[in-house]
């Protein structure tokens, strides 16, 4: 299993929290983030398009606002086993890391 890219890894946590349309995702990103990603809505719609060809993500549902449709993206239970193996891969790493830092006396603190 090839590691996951940051963008990916953020949307997929984004819905975690439950379905979103893509607006809702780029905001959720920048939140979960810290500013740090911020998703333009071609990115996001090629990443969304990726997720449900590899059965990560589905349609949920879509409803009209303001004459537009508004399409809603769940996590798949696959999506979601997915993002625990990330997210425990990710611990790993910086649980290594932290320990090597705080062998040399620097604990992790800039």
């Amino acid at each position: 299993m090839r590691q996951m890219q940051e963008p990916t890894f953020l949307i997929l946590t984004a819905l975690a929290a439950g379905p979103q349309h893509g607006y809702g995702v780029i905001t959720d990103v920048a939140r979960i983030s810290d500013g740090q990603v911020r998703l333009r809505a071609g990115t996001l719609y090629a990443a969304f398009d990726r997720l449900q060809d590899e059965g990560m993500i589905a349609e949920d549902r879509e409803e009209i606002v303001d004459g537009r449709v508004r399409r809603y993206y769940r996590l798949t239970g696959d999506g979601a086993a997915r993002l625990a193996a990330e997210a425990e891969r990710m611990r790993r790493h910086a649980k290594a890391a932290t320990t090597r830092l705080r062998a040399i006396g620097s604990g992790g603190a800039a």
